[in-house]
């Protein structure tokens, strides 16, 4: 591949398909992952992600599994497309002479790939935590929990009224993304949606510094010589064993992202000035092991996703789809001309 011209159109084609596909179906597990890095302790609604997916289907129905799909679908489209297309344009332009890419080069070229992606990333992951946390959140206030009024006044103004002006705090009620993204500009404006952009950073450029050059070491093992592919079963494996491991790498930095972007708090829930003070207090009320809550939740997301992005990166299904459009276009020409 990086002896190819890159045809860009193409990648971001076959970064928004791989994305649509791959979101669709680990999306219930990794609406798991945010409820369990959400959670305190002594307040646990799920043991573990199973428990966390059957009570999610019992209490809200098997499209509970999916609140936040829909901005995550959205989104996830340009985002994918960003960091595949511009990891591949960073590759090309540091290789010299058709030469392979020495390690150091490969993980700049994903750190350059990280650094684009949160662009989309960061707002796509503000929304969607939102609405995926809601039910735990709904689940957490069956309970009666008793509140004091400076706690009720320290919950985050833009989704305050979910909570009732009493002591008893209230189920929070249905919003959808557009209202939440409305209710941030209007309030805080443009960054009120990239709130948490420091630990996105700090989540998704370390991630891409590790995934990208280990696929591609691993991929090439895969290769029956030098100028043959590999077969699309080994891009497979070696976008899930890749993207397992750099995921597990980098959870404790997504744990921190989860709790800064997690507007709405529940009975008892800290809140967070900035990155140190969220590491500092989650270091000292529940201790180093709560930076690898939802790591395995998280590690079975980004494997099947990260493989079937690359295996329709490097299967073409843009290059096909761009041929036959141009194919139809030169006929229809051809036709009225």
């Amino acid at each position: 591949m990086s002896q190819q011209q890159i045809s860009l159109p193409a990648k971001l084609i076959n970064g928004g398909i791989a994305g649509i596909v791959g979101v669709t179906c680990v999306f219930p597990i990794d609406l798991a992952k945010t409820r369990l890095q959400n959670q305190r302790p002594g307040q646990q609604i799920y043991k573990n992600m199973m428990d966390c997916l059957v009570k999610t289907v019992r209490s809200e129905g098997y499209f509970g599994m999916y609140r936040g799909a829909a901005v995550n679908l959205t989104l996830v489209t340009p985002e994918k497309a960003i960091k595949l297309a511009a990891n591949d344009l960073f590759r090309q332009h540091l290789a010299k002479d058709g030469k392979g890419l020495t390690v150091f080069k490969e993980m700049l070229a994903g750190c350059g790939a990280g650094m684009c992606q949160v662009i989309v990333t960061t707002p796509m992951e503000m929304l969607k935590i939102q609405l995926q946390d809601a039910g735990r959140l709904a689940a957490q206030q069956q309970k009666p929990i008793i509140m004091s009024p400076t706690k009720l006044v320290a919950t985050n103004a833009v989704l305050s009224r979910s909570y009732n002006s009493g002591n008893v705090v209230s189920a929070p009620r249905t919003v959808s993304a557009t209202q939440i993204a409305k209710d941030l500009l209007r309030t805080q404006g443009i960054q009120g949606l990239y709130r948490g952009l420091g630990a996105t950073l700090m989540r998704d450029v370390p991630f891409s510094i590790v995934y990208f050059p280990l696929f591609a070491n691993l991929n090439q093992l895969g290769k029956p010589s030098r100028d043959e592919s590999s077969p699309f079963y080994w891009a497979f494996l070696s976008g899930c064993a890749a993207g397992s491991t750099a995921a597990v790498a980098v959870n404790p930095c997504d744990v921190v992202k989860t709790r800064l972007q997690s507007l709405n708090k529940g009975a008892s829930e800290e809140t967070y000035s900035g990155v140190v003070d969220c590491i500092s207090q989650i270091m000292r009320k529940e201790g180093p092991s709560a930076f690898l809550k939802g790591a395995g939740c998280r590690a079975l997301v980004i494997a099947p996703l990260f493989g079937i992005a690359q295996v329709m990166y490097f299967v073409g299904v843009g290059e096909y789809i761009l041929n036959n459009i141009l194919q139809t276009v030169f006929l229809l020409f051809k036709f009225y001309y």
